[in-house]
């Protein structure tokens, strides 16, 4: 009988940053947010699952000349969210919305090197 699969009907299973500069952009999300990457040579890098899950990557950063605007917005969750702005700020990252309360909590958008926009959210 073979395990169970990972993955989940209709759910994100992985997802692929367009990034400029894959060394600053490894650097970025290693120092913010702890991030482990599988390196496949010089223009990718796989995202490990950072708490072990069976699946073993989440997402990938892709090395292209530029970042395609109107990307999907990729939302982090955070257990302290100033502190996920202060670690995004000494990594590199530039904050360009927030934080701002909400009502499922309080989040904030960045940049990173490369210009994608992602967000951070809490719930408190």
């Amino acid at each position: 009988m073979s395990e169970p699969s990972p993955h989940r009907h209709h759910a994100i299973d992985y997802v692929e940053l367009t990034v400029t500069d894959l060394a600053v952009a490894k650097r970025f999300y290693a120092d913010a947010f702890g991030w482990q990457f599988n390196d496949y040579g010089p223009e990718y890098a796989g995202i490990r699952s950072p708490h072990g899950d069976a699946a073993p990557e989440v997402g990938g950063l892709r090395l292209d000349s530029e970042v395609r605007a109107g990307g999907p917005l990729v939302l982090l969750y955070s257990t302290d969210l100033d502190r996920s702005v202060q670690a995004v700020k000494e990594a590199g990252g530039q904050v360009v919305n927030g934080p701002y309360e909400f009502p499922g909590g309080r989040r904030f958008h960045f940049t990173d090197p490369s210009g994608n926009e992602l967000g951070a959210w809490a719930e408190q």
